[in-house]
Formats: structure tokens, C-alpha cells, sequence
């Protein structure tokens, strides 16, 4: 994992610091090193857009009990109903790639931005402040944020975009009290689209990010040794 990152910082550094002009060095340096990470585990598990992309969460090698599965289930739902209270927030319980219950979050407003830019906007700002509130709550676990991008423009400029969103919503989940180490973020580009590129709506519903939350290796020791979680 500290090998990914350090090859993360040399990859995308530069995306980094001309996106995240308003952070300081050390926000900075955590989103650069969480940039890939743990959010691409290879294995079973949902798959991101469409049923095509790569499985969410950390793989821990092994098959988790079926005992510690239902404590970390039981944990999720917990939140889920939590999140819920979010008002616009979409919550749907989804599999990890370790086939344990995780979290998928959207907006209404998709966090949506506008066309080539990735500043967060007021609407999107006051729904991730209670998001963040319920995260805080929930240290066991971690948060793999996706960026995605209409089609306009080149494919290595909606790269770059779609990871300055992710980075612009880690970077707001961080202010407000969420542990960097705990946060992954990856650009998608265009290839996920929920909506029709065609169409001007369309594009506007593909310029969003979707925030995963699945159990980080702590709590998945801890409901293996029968421990509360």
C-alpha cells in the first residue's frame, strides 16, 4: 500500500496542486497519497457504474466469517438509517469486494458541477456538512469517493477533471472533522454516465461524484474476534 501511494504522489501531483490552490500543504499531501489506495480492490464485490468497473473496497485476502459479516451488516444498516435523515441523500446498501455489506451515497443535486470546473456549490456543501457529521461517528470504516465527468472535451482533460472533483468533496469531508487516511479518491472520467451525453440534462447528471463507505480492516478484525463494533 505505501508503495501505491508513493507512485500515486508521482502521478497525479501536479493534477493536485493546481486544483487544490485553497488547501494548505499538509490537505494537500494527504489527498495526493490517498489517491488511488485502497479504493481498487481486485475480487467479488459491486462494481461501479453499470455493472462494469473495479470491485469497491480493500480485499483483506481471505473469507470473512459469516459471523463477522452479519456484526459488520447490522453496523452498516445502522448508518444507512442515519444517512437517510440526510434530506436529498440517496443511500443504498451495496456488496464490497470482500462480499460484505457496504454503502453507496448520492444527492439529489448529485453534487453536481458545472461544465469544467470542480468547485463545490452551496447546495452541495450543506448536504456534505451532515454527511461528514455521520462519518465522524463512524471511525471503522472507509470513504472511496469517484468523480465523473460529461463528454465534452478530451479524454485526458475529463481524467484530470473528474479527479479534481473527487478531491474537491475529500477535501470539504476533511475540513469539516473526517480523517484523511481514511479517504480515497479515483476519476472516472466519462466512463460511468447515468445520464445521456446528448442532451443538455444528461450531461448535467454525469458531472457528479458517488461516495462509497465500506469497513475498513479494523472493524473487520474486531467482528471476527466476536468484539462490538
Amino acid at each position: 500500500m505505501k508503495t501505491r501511494k508513493i507512485l500515486t504522489v508521482t502521478m497525479i501531483a501536479a493534477i493536485m496542486l493546481s486544483s487544490c490552490a485553497t488547501m494548505n500543504n499538509k490537505t494537500k499531501g494527504g489527498l495526493i497519497g490517498g489517491g488511488a489506495g485502497a479504493a481498487i480492490g481486485a475480487g467479488i464485490g459491486v462494481l461501479v457504474g453499470n455493472g462494469k468497473g473495479a470491485a469497491i473496497g480493500a480485499t483483506i485476502g481471505g473469507v470473512v466469517g459469516a459471523g463477522a459479516g452479519v456484526l459488520i451488516g447490522n453496523k452498516m444498516d445502522k448508518q444507512k438509517a442515519e444517512l437517510e435523515r440526510i434530506e436529498g441523500a440517496k443511500v443504498e446498501l451495496i456488496t464490497d469486494a470482500n462480499n460484505l455489506k457496504a454503502i453507496k451515497v448520492t444527492f439529489d443535486n448529485g453534487i453536481l458541477f458545472a461544465t469544467g470546473r470542480s468547485e463545490l456549490n452551496a447546495t452541495s456543501k450543506y448536504a456534505l456538512l451532515k454527511f461528514a457529521e455521520s462519518l465522524k461517528n463512524t471511525t471503522e470504516t472507509d470513504i472511496t469517493i469517484y468523480g465523473h465527468t460529461d463528454n465534452t472535451g478530451s479524454r485526458d482533460f475529463n481524467v484530470k477533471l473528474s479527479l479534481q472533483r473527487a478531491v474537491a468533496v475529500a477535501g470539504f469531508l476533511n475540513s469539516n472533522g473526517v480523517e484523511m487516511k481514511r479517504l480515497d479518491t479515483e476519476g472516472k472520467a466519462w466512463d460511468f454516465p447515468v445520464g445521456d451525453n446528448t442532451t443538455v440534462s444528461g450531461r448535467a447528471m454525469n458531472r457528479r461524484v458517488e461516495v462509497y463507505i465500506t469497513a475498513n480492516e479494523t472493524m473487520i478484525k474486531e467482528a471476527e474476534q466476536g468484539k462490538p463494533i
